[in-house]
């Protein structure tokens, strides 16, 4: 499991230049976060675009805080990239 989640990790370092102790950081953040919020959704979602240094239009953040707030965010990965992408 520790292997897997070291490959990952490397990964994602990879492509996105993202420190994998960052990504903890984010993940202690968010443990207890009230995703029901507004302004904790925004403040991640700036957060994590700012760590991946991958600009987020206002459009875009406004889409992604209705879908989280809403709770209407998927599980599959593949949704949750194309969501992203958009």
């Amino acid at each position: 499991m520790a292997n897997n989640q070291d490959n990952l990790f490397g990964k994602i370092q990879k492509n996105s230049s993202i420190n994998p102790s960052d990504i903890y950081k984010v993940a202690d953040s968010v443990k207890s976060a009230d995703f029901s919020d507004e302004r904790t959704v925004r403040k991640l979602i700036r957060q994590l675009a700012k760590m991946a240094n991958k600009p987020v239009s206002k459009e875009k953040e406004d889409k992604l805080v209705k879908t989280i707030t809403n709770q209407n965010v998927p599980m599959d990965m593949q949704t949750l990239s194309q969501m992203f992408k958009k």
